[in-house]
């Protein structure tokens, strides 16, 4: 069951990220955080896992470390660190996107479960809106990737492989499944 501190979450969740929008849909950026949330309570998230899934991006998109403690301290110690388990960067600007990626790559083959359930959720409700992107408006949405379309795909491959190393579960499936018809649309063209 969720508390009330799921309640408080998603408040703080929508304050610090209201405004945001997603770079390919436009739309407001709090519908990827609530999706993701989602994603994590129907795959058996518990409580801390869902509010560190609405809280996922809060660091590196709305205060780095400063937004850390401030998850830590009113959400406690393991959303605080779920949370900094799914983050590549804590300042802005970020570092160069390949090699935050390569980083988040290593650490998160040592990551907790719980980690990786958050970021299995992130990664593949991206996938899914890539994919619609690429559906309604083809090629041209590679721009707004800081990777760029092979550097976009590499990464999703590697996540991949990654999940897979530890799961058959019904999302890295859907995941597994989503990245390939990524791939495939872009084959085809």
């Amino acid at each position: 069951m969720l508390t009330t501190r799921f309640e408080e979450a998603l408040t703080y969740a929508f304050q610090l990220h209201n405004g945001q929008i997603r770079k390919i849909s436009g739309v407001p950026y709090i519908t990827h955080l609530l999706s993701v949330a989602a994603l994590v309570l129907e795959a058996g998230g518990d409580e801390d896992e869902t509010i560190a899934a609405l809280l996922h991006d809060a660091v590196e998109d709305q205060g780095g470390h400063q937004t850390l403690s401030e998850v830590q301290r009113r959400f406690g110690k393991r959303v605080a660190e779920i949370v900094d388990g799914c983050t590549d960067a804590y300042v802005f600007p970020k570092p160069p996107w390949k090699d935050r990626k390569v980083a988040y790559l290593e650490h998160l083959r040592e990551a907790t479960s719980s980690v990786r359930l958050v970021s299995l959720a992130d990664k593949l409700h991206n996938a899914r809106c890539l994919y619609q992107s690429l559906q309604i408006k083809g090629e041209g949405i590679w721009e707004v990737f800081n990777g760029g379309k092979d550097g976009t795909l590499w990464y999703y491959r590697t996540l991949v492989e990654i999940f897979q190393e530890t799961g058959t579960d019904a999302m890295t499936l859907e995941f597994v499944e989503m990245v390939r018809k990524i791939e495939n649309r872009n084959d085809a063209e």
